[in-house]
């Protein structure tokens, strides 16, 4: 019997995916729209490597992804070196130098409503924007570890900009719901408010003034933005409108080197992003407590297996408030998280008949509008990066000019002087972005990631288990249903059935099902053959595109030569 079926003979949730893997020997590219996919495939098509690539394609997802990413914006990559090496690249946004802890006005003073501020300053407009990373922490990538020109890598991006792409129904989908922000913003209603209603599906969205400013940059490097003429029209149009990003800001700003935190689960050791990501310390944590379950003798999508997850990530959360800041700012008790005993301590408290209510054990809210990519060559690179603006269309405006979406980044700072999270200058943004590369006897065996903003690091969890537990193909982890909770209601994806549901509420779960829970995951898998296998959800445009063939057998001529010996 195949571990599919396997996995569905016990299930309490049956699901069939909807997308179709790809596979390729070169390469593989994953990422949540096709255009991007292709652009990253285009760099391996030319020889370049996994960080070529996966720099080309989040250069090209700024214009097909808009209201996802941009250079304006922060994040953090995974790389692992063909030696063996892992390095996580933080671009994360930080706090302008001009911030204050005071500078919004919480409408409420209890957690976390206190995120919401007077006028969703902090959500809406030019105060909400903190010093972006993007830029320069692609191009540091591309100079440390990639083989091709900066212009070369971009130039997928410029001609989607310059020449426009069709507008996809989900990208409209997130136009309708921005659409009441983005009208008070002449420069970002134009372009997809056009007659002052959201474009259509399949109109062709053409960025003149980003396509000359990409341009810009493929000439001049970062600098043009990062202290150059770019990033003067940015910061002059942002203190218009009362924000505080200053030039100095931009000019500044340091991308950082930080070691992943590690951690094992059923033999498979997990690699992730360290804080300020609370991805890596939490997926780990989560893992921790649930070894010490049959995962997979209880069933993938039944009431016991969600039981336990359920909990897991409520534990995670209680812990997160201490585990999620910048370390420069706040200690962080990672090694205490990450630990075997300590997870030990929480599952000898977890009731696996009834839900529970949970505290921190050690001492000291963001968007789910992020994109993902996950790219991996023959050598042994793997790219695996999460970056966004934050919210969707991030400040729901845009710079004149430059045809460039900030972000709102300042709207993930705790408004409330004093806390772990509040605002100080130069501090930066936490996330629950998660990378994740997942390792066998040393070797790479998977690469996932995906947005989702609170709810990613839970997902890419319930990922892996859907690997290690229930045998899933690649495909079919990245599809099958999830769930998610901090504490509060338990949300679960409409795929899960009623008798689920209602298993899950006689254990104590305050269950809502809602369409999908978190976005679009991407990943690869490393095959015993030596193929890559890439898989991408129906949460967004994702597609996976392989790389096989390869150059003519040595020696070859064209074929009338060979009569003339």
């Amino acid at each position: 019997m195949s571990q599919a079926t396997d996995w569905r003979a016990r299930a309490g949730t049956p699901f069939v995916p909807e997308k179709q893997p790809a596979q390729g020997a070169k390469g593989m590219v994953v990422t949540n729209h096709p255009l991007a996919s292709a652009a990253g495939m285009e760099m391996l098509a030319a020889g370049g490597n996994a960080v070529d690539a996966g720099v080309a394609a989040l250069f090209a997802l700024t214009v097909v992804e808009p209201m996802m990413v941009g250079l304006l914006g922060g994040g953090m990559a995974h790389l692992r070196l063909p030696a063996g090496e892992h390095v996580v690249l933080d671009n994360m946004a930080t706090a302008p130098g001009e911030a204050t802890p005071d500078m919004f006005r919480p409408v409420s003073q209890d957690w976390p409503a206190a995120l919401v501020t007077e006028g969703r300053a902090n959500e809406v407009g030019a105060r909400s924007i903190a010093a972006p990373g993007n830029l320069l922490g692609w191009c540091q990538a591309l100079a440390r570890f990639g083989t091709l020109p900066l212009a070369d890598v971009m130039a997928p991006a410029i001609r989607l900009a310059r020449n426009g792409f069709p507008a996809t129904p989900y990208l409209v989908e997130c136009v309708r719901e921005a659409a009441p922000d983005m009208a008070k913003d002449a420069p970002i209603s134009a372009l997809y408010l056009p007659g002052g209603a959201p474009l259509n599906a399949g109109h062709r969205l053409v960025q003149a003034e980003y396509a000359e400013a990409l341009a810009l940059i493929a000439r001049e490097g970062p600098g043009a933005l990062h202290g150059g003429a770019l990033g003067a029209a940015a910061v002059a149009h942002i203190r218009s409108q009362g924000g505080a990003l200053s030039e100095a800001d931009l000019s500044s700003f340091t991308v950082l080197d930080r070691q992943p935190v590690r951690g094992t689960y059923r033999g498979v050791e997990v690699v992730g992003p360290p804080p300020p990501s609370s991805g890596g310390v939490h997926v780990v944590q989560m893992l921790n407590i649930l070894e010490g379950y049959d995962i997979g003798a209880l069933g993938f999508g039944t009431p016991a297996t969600l039981h336990l997850v359920a909990e897991a990530l409520k534990i995670a959360f209680a812990d997160r408030a201490a585990a999620t800041a910048d370390p420069a700012f706040v200690e962080v008790p990672v090694a205490r998280l990450l630990s075997k005993d300590y997870a030990a301590e929480r599952r000898a408290k977890l009731d696996t008949g009834h839900a529970q209510s949970w505290s921190a054990a050690v001492a000291a809210g963001e968007s789910a509008n992020t994109t993902h990519v996950t790219v991996a060559d023959a050598e042994g690179r793997i790219w695996c990066a999460t970056q966004t603006i934050n919210s969707l269309f991030g400040a729901r405006m845009l710079i004149p000019g430059l045809g460039m979406v900030p972000n709102n980044y300042m709207a993930l700072f705790d408004p409330r002087p004093g806390n772990a999270l509040s605002i100080l200058p130069g501090k930066r943004i936490t996330t629950s972005m998660s990378p994740l590369i997942l390792l066998r006897d040393g070797k790479p065996w998977a690469a996932l990631g995906l947005p989702g903003g609170l709810r990613i690091f839970g997902s890419a969890m319930q990922a892996v288990l859907n690997l290690v537990d229930h045998g899933m193909s690649l495909q079919e982890a990245v599809e099958a249903p999830r769930i998610w909770t901090q504490g509060q209601a338990l949300e679960v994806e409409a795929a899960v059935p009623e008798a689920v549901r209602a298993g899950l509420a006689a254990l104590g779960h305050d269950v809502v099902a809602l369409p999908h829970v978190a976005g679009g995951m991407n990943a690869v898998r490393f095959m015993p053959d030596g193929m890559l296998e890439g898989a991408a959800c129906w949460r967004a445009d994702g597609t996976a595109i392989g790389l096989g063939g390869g150059l003519a057998r040595a020696g070859v001529r064209f074929w009338p030569d060979l009569r003339r010996g």
